[in-house]
């Protein structure tokens, strides 16, 4: 078994990828429709109960679990074949949230309301609620989701707790805009919901949310350019942030 884990964890993409498809799993993920009544309610049960979940979000398909469980992350970073290294977000509710599980008090509301929900993740400071070890052990920071996505939205309400949400596909691999694309995965997983085809299916889509780095009073720092980058960075130079990127 440590022969497979250090031959998953190569750099080298294609075999990592058969191997995974070689290993034996015993039940294939259910994939439900996010028009079922209550979909919503039935994911946010499958994180309550530590599984690592498919979700549609506004942008791209993400895998998503408890942000508090150490195993739930753990099997997040196994299925991604991901560096422990490298960070994911979260996703939350409402504006309060940002401020409960990121430091936001050099924030105001009319900023961070003109950003989320939407195409965006702002990258904040972690506070003492965020306190789960194995998420984002390297940094002090935090990027965090309000998805502009009635299902994802329904199911962290229920919830209402932090939710790590990365894409649903291998690491370096692209992301994907319809659940037939990370069919690969569905073995790892205790569900998929299925909301379609995202972002009209447009290959320039695939970059995701974009990125903004908040987290120093007065700047704003672009991580990754992503779908809205053009009217996010218009919004920040409006509220008189001013661009570290340059």
């Amino acid at each position: 078994m440590n022969v497979l884990k250090n031959i998953y964890f190569s750099s080298y993409k294609v075999q990592k990828k058969n191997i995974f498809m070689k290993m034996k799993f015993n039940k294939m993920a259910s994939v439900i429709s996010c028009t079922d009544k209550k979909s919503y309610i039935k994911a946010a049960d499958f994180l309550v109960n530590g599984y690592v979940i498919a979700v549609p979000t506004d942008t791209i398909y993400g895998l998503a679990c408890s942000a508090n469980c150490p195993d739930a992350i753990k099997k997040l970073y196994s299925i991604k074949g991901r560096d422990a290294a490298k960070p994911v977000a979260i996703c939350v509710t409402n504006i309060a949230d940002v401020r409960k599980w990121g430091e936001a008090s050099h924030l105001s509301d009319d900023l961070l309301h003109s950003l989320l929900p939407g195409p965006v993740t702002v990258v904040l400071e972690k506070t003492k609620s965020l306190d789960n070890p194995f998420l984002n052990p390297q940094t002090t920071k935090i990027g965090i989701r309000i998805p502009k996505c009635e299902f994802i939205n329904s199911m962290t309400k229920v919830f209402d707790m932090p939710v790590a949400l990365t894409s649903a596909n291998f690491s370096n691999e692209p992301s994907t805009l319809s659940v037939k694309e990370f069919e690969h995965l569905y073995t790892h997983l205790g569900a998929v919901f299925d909301g379609g085809v995202l972002s009209q299916g447009l290959e320039e889509n695939r970059t995701g949310s974009t990125v903004i780095d908040l987290s120093e009073n007065g700047y704003f720092n672009v991580i990754r350019k992503g779908i809205s980058y053009k009217q996010v960075k218009n919004i920040l130079q409006n509220h008189g942030l001013n661009n570290l990127s340059k």
